[in-house]
């Protein structure tokens, strides 16, 4: 029997929401803003640099968007066992995000210290400043990947946190460690105060510093907190002390999660790859700059996906099936009508910081940027529509849906049109990019047949002893 479900919930359910998903959004605005500023710091050394770190960080981002995908298969787990009041099941959780998360950051690390320059030249085909780009890249892509062993750690710890209900312990964590990372770009990017100049070096090696700060204040912050504060964290001594039964069980459901996140990361990759080579750094950097402005905005899908985990995971782990359908689609409409809210402030301050923070770009690169961030925002509604179904799906395990969705219309429509698009016109990059995104509209479709199902409507944590 299907349940006649208010679309908008009451005011209380929000303020509860946004209890939950304020701290996260306003970490992610911190770093969007300090991003912006590194970007700001790093358009002043011209377009070439700006395009060359800005490459590199699109191949940290694939390396992100894999430890990011590890800790959320871990954390639909965690969020579930911590609505079953769970201890062991919550430390069992984290152990699996910590050993995959820290496996796939070796990994990534060691591609980079041995390739990097085949990797970055896969990135710039065509590009009429190529060889410039790929020299500088290539040098702050092998300092940036001793990152990525604390990175693992602060995220698996991180959203940790997160997923037990106290999300303002990461933020207050990353705001300090932005802050870091910021005055050490300030002084290592242009030698100020006496510090040696760097320029591009000296990014990655404020990143560097920004990092292992991070990670030593969440490890300090765990080590002085009763048990009560931290019931998922387990020592390095039992780390791999896992439940080989959840093992198997995470790693069943994130292969769905990997294959969804693969097929949306390779096609994205893909179409920057095909966009770089429409030009020259104008075009790289131009792009970059947009993205950049943009992740500030995305905080929207930070806020959604940890709602989910908490409410959801939460409400399907103590049992109440029929509560979590009712709040499911409450969230699915409050994730509208802020994307929609997010995209008409955006608009406005789009107008206002692109030519002020990248003013040290070319016109030609800043117009770009702009082109990219309006049409983000057009889309914006739908695309936190798509990220509330898929992260509601997966709270309850159901990592079928967003697999289903992403590799259909990510192999069938996304990248042949792609191809399409790059080899057979001469359409420039922006509207290259808009027209692609109409397929989001048959992601939806997908997503919505698979969501109605309601195959993620589970209590996870009942598991042979």
């Amino acid at each position: 029997m299907r349940l006649s479900i208010k679309r908008l919930g009451p005011f209380s359910f929000y303020r509860e929401v946004l209890h939950i998903a304020l701290p996260v959004m306003v970490q992610q605005l911190i770093m969007g803003m300090v991003s912006l500023i590194d970007n700001f710091m790093v358009a002043g050394l011209g377009d070439i640099s700006m395009a060359a770190v800005n490459v590199a960080n699109q191949l940290n981002f694939i390396a992100l968007v894999i430890i990011n995908a590890v800790c959320g298969a871990g954390g639909i787990y965690l969020a579930q066992f911590n609505g079953a009041h769970d201890t062991e099941g919550m430390k069992n959780a984290y152990r699996f995000k910590v050993l995959f998360s820290c496996s796939v950051s070796v990994l990534y690390a060691g591609l980079c210290w041995t390739i990097p320059e085949r990797m970055l030249a896969m990135m710039t085909m065509g590009n009429g400043a190529q060889e410039a780009i790929v020299s500088i890249g290539a040098r702050y892509l092998r300092l940036s990947a001793v990152t990525f062993f604390p990175i693992a750690l602060s995220i698996a710890i991180g959203t940790s946190f997160r997923e037990i209900g106290l999300p303002k312990i990461p933020l207050v964590i990353s705001v300090a460690a932005t802050v870091v990372n910021t005055a050490g770009n300030w002084l290592l990017i242009y030698g100020n105060l006496g510090a040696p100049r760097f320029e591009v070096a000296g990014a990655a090696l404020a990143t560097i510093i920004a990092r292992f700060f991070e990670v030593g204040l969440f490890f300090l912050y765990i080590h002085t907190q009763p048990a009560q504060r931290k019931p998922f964290f387990a020592g390095f001594r039992t780390i791999f002390h896992s439940n080989a039964w959840l093992i198997r069980e995470i790693l069943r459901k994130s292969a769905m999660m990997f294959l969804s996140e693969a097929s949306w990361i390779s096609s994205e990759t893909i179409m920057t790859a095909l966009y770089n080579g429409r030009g020259g750094a104008e075009v790289v950097a131009g792009m970059a700059a947009g993205w950049t402005m943009a992740n500030i905005f995305f905080l929207l899908f930070g806020g959604i996906w940890i709602t989910a985990s908490v409410v959801i995971g939460g409400t399907l782990g103590a049992g109440k099936l029929e509560e979590a359908q009712i709040k499911a689609e409450w969230i699915k409409s409050g994730s509208v009508v802020a994307g929609c809210i997010v995209a008409l402030v955006g608009a406005t301050a789009t107008t206002l910081l692109i030519p002020l923070v990248f003013s040290n770009l070319t016109l030609a690169a800043r117009s770009i940027s702009l082109g990219l961030v309006y049409v983000i925002l057009v889309y914006l509604p739908l695309w936190s529509l798509l990220n509330a179904l898929f992260a509601i799906s997966r709270a309850g395990g159901d990592t079928a849906t967003g697999m289903y969705a992403d590799v259909s219309v990510n192999t069938l429509l996304f990248v042949p049109g792609a191809f399409i698009l790059a080899l057979g016109t001469t359409l420039d990059p922006v509207l290259m990019f808009a027209l692609l995104k109409i397929s989001d509209l048959a992601k939806y479709g997908v997503a919505r047949h698979f969501f109605k199902k309601n195959r993620w409507v589970r209590n996870l944590t009942k598991h042979p002893a």
